[in-house]
C-alpha cells in the first residue's frame, strides 16, 4: 500500500479505527471493568495485535515474507482473543472483519472461509459471555459473518481486477515488442529489396551505358567527341553513386530509440521514463536482444514488483558498446532467485559477449553491457 490512493486511505482508516477502539477499551472504565483479564494484559495483547497489523499492512514491502506471514498469523490468533476477553465492547468484533478481509491477501479462499467461520463463532461466544439471548447471539453473529463475507468477496474481486490489469499490461508490452520487431524486420526486408533492384537493374543499365559511351568516344570524330567523353564520365559517376547508395541502404541499422518508444507507448502501468542516446545505431541482433530484455524487465516489473515508476536508459560509448540500465521503485527481496525471464536476459546478453548484473536497491535494477560487434 504505497500509492496515495484508495488503498492508502482505506489502510489509514482501518489503522485509525483499530487504535480508537483499543483506546476506548483501555481507558473507558465501564468497559475495562468487564474485561476477563487484567487491563494491562489486554492492553499488551492489543498492542501486539496492532503491531502485527501495522507490519503486515504498511511494512510488507520492507519485511521478509516469512515475517509478514508470522504477523498475519498473530492477527488471526490475537483478534478473537481480544474479542472474547472484552465481551462488553460490542463494537470490538470489527477487528475480526479487518483480519478476515486481510486474509484474502495472504491465504487461499478455503482458508479464508475457515477463518470467517471461526471468527463468526467467536462473535456468538462473545455475545453469549455477556449474557445475550439466543436470538441476539444468532443476529449479531450473522451480521458480523455477513460483513466478513462481503468484505472478503469485495477484496477478492478487486484482486482479480488487478490481476487482469497486470495481464493486460504484460500482453500489451509483448504485443508492442512483437510489433516493433516486425516493423524493423519489414523495413530491413524492404531496404534489401530496394538495394537489390538498384544494383541489379539500375546498376546494370548504367554499366552498359558507360561501356557504350566508351566505345562511342573512340568512334565519334571532332567536337562531338568531347560531349561523348563528358557523358561517359557522368555515367561512371552516377554508377558510383548508385553503388554507394546500395551499400548505405544495406548497412543501415534499426533505430533503437524509435523501437523502444513504440514498446513503452501507452503502457497502462507502470509509468516508464525512457532515455535513449539518439546517436545509437546497432545491428539487428543487438537491437533484438535489447528489445527483448527491456520487454522482459517491463513484464517482470508488472507481474512482481508492484512498482509505480520505471526508468530505462540506453547509452553507447565511442567504441559502439551499449549500456542498458533498467530499474523500478517496486518491492524486491534482496535474496531473490532469478527466474526463467531473468535467466533469459542473461543468456541473450552473454550470447553477444556482454555481461548483466541484477541488484536490489529501493527496487529492482538490471545493468547490462553489450560490446560492439
Amino acid at each position: 500500500m504505497r500509492r496515495l490512493g484508495p488503498d492508502v486511505l482505506a489502510g489509514a482508516f482501518v489503522s485509525a479505527l483499530a487504535v480508537a477502539m483499543g483506546a476506548l477499551v483501555v481507558f473507558d472504565r465501564s468497559i475495562a471493568d468487564g474485561l476477563s483479564v487484567p487491563r494491562w494484559v489486554w492492553a499488551a495483547l492489543f498492542a501486539a495485535f496492532l503491531l502485527a497489523q501495522t507490519a503486515g499492512m504498511w511494512w510488507e514491502d520492507r519485511l521478509p515474507d516469512r515475517l509478514v506471514r508470522a504477523c498475519f498469523a498473530a492477527q488471526v490468533v490475537l483478534a478473537p482473543v481480544l474479542v472474547l476477553t472484552a465481551p462488553t465492547a460490542g463494537w470490538l468484533p470489527i477487528l475480526l472483519v479487518f483480519t478476515s478481509t486481510f486474509a484474502v491477501y495472504r491465504v487461499s479462499g478455503s482458508s479464508v472461509a475457515v477463518i470467517v467461520a471461526v471468527f463468526t463463532c467467536c462473535v456468538g461466544v462473545s455475545v453469549a459471555i455477556r449474557g445475550g439471548r439466543i436470538s441476539e447471539i444468532a443476529l449479531i453473529a450473522s451480521i458480523y459473518g455477513a460483513l466478513q463475507v462481503a468484505s472478503a468477496l469485495s477484496v477478492t474481486a478487486q484482486l482479480r481486477q488487478a490481476r487482469l490489469r497486470r495481464e493486460l499490461a504484460v500482453a500489451h508490452a509483448e504485443l508492442r515488442t512483437a510489433s516493433a520487431l516486425l516493423d524493423d524486420s519489414s523495413r530491413a526486408d524492404e531496404r534489401l529489396r530496394i538495394a537489390r533492384e538498384l544494383h541489379d537493374v539500375l546498376g546494370h543499365q548504367l554499366t552498359a551505358l558507360s561501356l557504350e559511351l566508351e566505345v562511342a568516344s573512340h568512334q565519334v570524330p571532332g567536337p562531338a567527341r568531347e560531349h561523348v567523353v563528358r557523358a561517359r564520365t557522368i555515367a561512371r559517376d552516377l554508377l558510383g553513386d548508385v553503388r554507394a547508395t546500395v551499400g548505405e541502404v544495406r548497412s543501415r541499422t534499426p533505430v533503437l530509440g524509435e523501437s523502444l518508444d513504440r514498446l513503452v507507448a501507452q503502457l497502462p502501468e507502470p509509468v516508464v521514463h525512457l532515455t535513449v542516446d539518439p546517436d545509437i545505431r546497432v545491428d539487428e541482433a543487438r537491437a533484438v536482444a535489447v528489445m527483448r530484455c527491456v520487454q522482459e524487465m517491463i513484464t517482470n516489473t508488472i507481474r512482481h514488483a508492484n512498482a509505480d515508476e520505471m526508468w530505462i536508459e540506453v547509452t553507447a560509448d565511442p567504441a559502439g558498446a551499449l549500456s542498458v540500465s533498467v530499474r523500478d521503485d517496486g518491492r524486491a527481496s534482496a535474496d531473490f532467485e532469478p527466474g526463467h525471464g531473468l535467466q533469459g536476459i542473461r543468456e541473450r546478453i552473454e550470447g553477444l559477449g556482454g555481461t548483466v548484473t541484477f541488484s536490489v536497491d529501493r527496487g529492482f535494477a538490471v545493468q547490462a553491457t553489450v560490446p560492439a560487434p
